[in-house]
């Protein structure tokens, strides 16, 4: 049954270690409680990011809070590099699994289908398989006329994923919209962790138009109201991006001495900085 809690209670439902996985920018990335793992000063995280990572990867490499990472790219978008990322990245404190986007949504969806791997041609000829041992290259085993390579991807079981979305009802159903990677997220992870912008009174089964984009409680462990959850980063149809305040980031996050600054600042504010 889902339980209903609070922004800190869910940031102590990850453990040290854990298989973390995160959302891309734009599509419900749960900053807030980003915010309260820095601030209880998580360790030793093995984020995915599902496909790509932002700020949010960013800003935990910089709080020491990650020790692996398997993602198709970290950026700050038009705001520029992500800076930690890079650090880390060029000091070697960060191992690295490279990926691309398709390999991780095949990953994920194996394990969302309960498979231990699912077939992928995208990468054949790609340098990446050279850094990625535990892809592997077989002949396809429904043609045995002819040399027919594909590549194995194996399934991405993360301990636990975490995203925000718009509502949750009592139950703990929750609406993720047209944000269908969080649903196969959820169906991939041994538990699902949410905050939300607000409580949705009944149940989101029942009305017809949100039926569909709603994610079961079934797959959820725990959801958090968190207003404004997502910020700086906006959130479709509730809020926009901070642009100063994202502006502001890119910046400190390019030099240690002024995104430590900035991360004291962050991991004790009350709102989003």
């Amino acid at each position: 049954m889902t339980t209903w809690t609070t922004v800190d209670e869910v940031a102590s439902m990850i453990p040290d270690g854990s298989a973390l996985a995160l959302i891309r920018d734009g599509c419900g990335v749960a900053m807030s409680a980003t915010r309260a793992l820095i601030r209880r000063g998580v360790r030793d995280l093995r984020l995915v990011n599902v496909p790509t990572g932002g700020i949010q990867t960013d800003l935990l490499i910089g709080a020491g809070c990650v020790a692996e990472l398997e993602t198709s790219g970290v950026s700050l978008g038009e705001y520029g590099p992500a800076g930690r990322f890079a650090q880390a990245v060029t000091s070697g404190t960060l191992t690295l699994k490279e990926a691309t986007c398709p390999a991780i949504h095949a990953g994920l969806q194996a394990a969302e289908k309960g498979a231990p791997f699912l077939p992928l041609r995208g990468v054949l000829g790609s340098d990446i398989l050279r850094f990625r041992p535990d892809w592997r290259v077989i002949n396809n085993p429904l043609n045995d006329a002819a040399e027919d390579p594909v590549v194995v991807i194996p399934a991405i079981t993360p301990d636990i994923a975490l995203f925000h979305c718009a509502m949750a009802d009592d139950a703990g159903n929750v609406w993720v919209g047209r944000e269908r990677d969080l649903i196969t997220m959820a169906h991939a992870a041994r538990q699902t962790l949410v905050t939300v912008e607000r409580r949705y009174p009944g149940n989101l089964f029942d009305d017809a138009a949100l039926a569909a984009g709603t994610l079961s409680s079934f797959y959820v462990t725990a959801v958090a109201p968190a207003a404004e959850g997502c910020k700086p980063l906006g959130f479709t149809g509730h809020y926009g991006e901070d642009e100063d305040a994202l502006r502001a980031y890119a910046k400190a996050s390019r030099r240690d001495a002024e995104f430590a600054t900035y991360l004291a600042a962050y991991a004790t504010a009350p709102a989003a900085v």
